[in-house]
């Protein structure tokens, strides 16, 4: 059977083609796979996956999954973390050009150089990096437990905190910790969800929740907008993706404003789908998680291709910051 990628929409809600999704599903079997989605993949990827979530939920499936393979449909960091969760599984990502703007914002050799300016400070990194950052890293953090694991290290000692500078921001609001210092960089897309066009949305729906990503750069706009009084600060949700399906199934509201990457909303309204979720920013699509497009996960599956190594000594040392972070706060809410 010959599938060419013109043959799927490659956004937009529509189904699969049937013999695509039967022909997925034999290959899996036959390979002895396991199919990971991120939420912000493709609608088609996300319905045909074993299982949809975040990088780390995603990953501890990977390690506990009974399966030899692990096809994980996301960016490249992602399919790293599985490996490292799970050495002994063959990980495949359908494109490994699938990379990620913020994990790219901070490379090895740029934390251990902002390390020795800072020495005895504990060294912080969202999950959203590179196996060899999270291999300089002393603890990992998620968005949804940043607060505890930087709450969790002596007020004394100070905290490097990277790479995302608008999670950063979040964690040293909420904790009010003056030496937590910051490394500026982003992502991208949730940086590009601004102040300005939040609050002209939260205008023209006062009724509407907000569910904010502490990625994008409106995290603040929003709470200044509670503190002023335009938005009712109940109304004002900072939360991972994880927490944000958690917040749609407990939400009293008919509508939502939701500021992340717009794959998040199959999700949200597969979760609540009485609720309308809409997008703040409907241009707030990455390219890299919509390079795994069903073609592309056919060829994966069928070739072997691409398969993820990660140096065993650094999987090690990335292994351990992440096992902290997983003993310390909340370890399910992911990005």
């Amino acid at each position: 059977m010959t599938v060419q990628a013109e043959a799927f929409v490659p956004y937009g809600g529509v189904e699969a083609d049937a013999n695509w999704v039967e022909e997925v599903r034999r290959l899996a079997k036959e390979r002895d796979a396991v199919l990971l989605a991120h939420n912000y993949q493709l609608p088609e990827i996300q319905e045909i996956a074993d299982h949809t979530g975040d990088s780390l939920a995603l990953s501890r499936i990977a390690a506990a999954s009974d399966a030899s393979t692990i096809v994980f449909c996301g960016v490249h960091f992602m399919a790293e973390t599985a490996k490292i969760l799970a050495p002994a599984k063959t990980v495949l990502i359908p494109d490994a050009r699938a990379g990620c703007s913020l994990a790219d914002s901070i490379n090895g050799e740029q934390l251990r150089e902002w390390k020795a300016q800072h020495p005895g400070a504990v060294v912080v990194s969202y999950v959203n990096t590179t196996a060899e950052v999270k291999a300089e890293t002393d603890i990992c953090c998620t968005s949804s437990n940043a607060v505890d694991v930087v709450a969790s290290i002596p007020e004394d000692r100070d905290v490097l905190f990277c790479p995302d500078q608008f999670l950063g921001a979040h964690v040293k609001r909420v904790t009010g910790r003056e030496n937590l210092h910051i490394w500026a960089g982003e992502c991208h897309v949730h940086a590009g969800i601004n102040g300005p066009e939040l609050a002209e949305r939260a205008a023209a729906s006062p009724e509407a929740d907000l569910f904010i990503h502490p990625e994008c750069g409106c995290a603040t706009s929003a709470l200044y907008l509670a503190g002023e009084g335009a938005v009712e600060p109940e109304r004002v949700k900072i939360l991972s993706t994880g927490d944000m399906l958690h917040a749609a199934r407990e939400t009293q509201a008919s509508s939502v404003l939701v500021a992340t990457e717009v794959g998040m909303l199959h999700q949200l309204r597969k979760a609540a789908p009485e609720i309308d979720f809409r997008a703040v920013n409907d241009r707030a699509s990455c390219r890299y998680m919509k390079m795994i497009t069903p073609a592309a996960l056919l060829r994966s599956l069928r070739e072997g291709a691409d398969e993820v190594h990660v140096d065993l000594d650094v999987a090690a040392r990335a292994s351990a910051s992440v096992q902290r972070m997983i003993e310390i706060g909340k370890p399910g809410g992911g990005e």
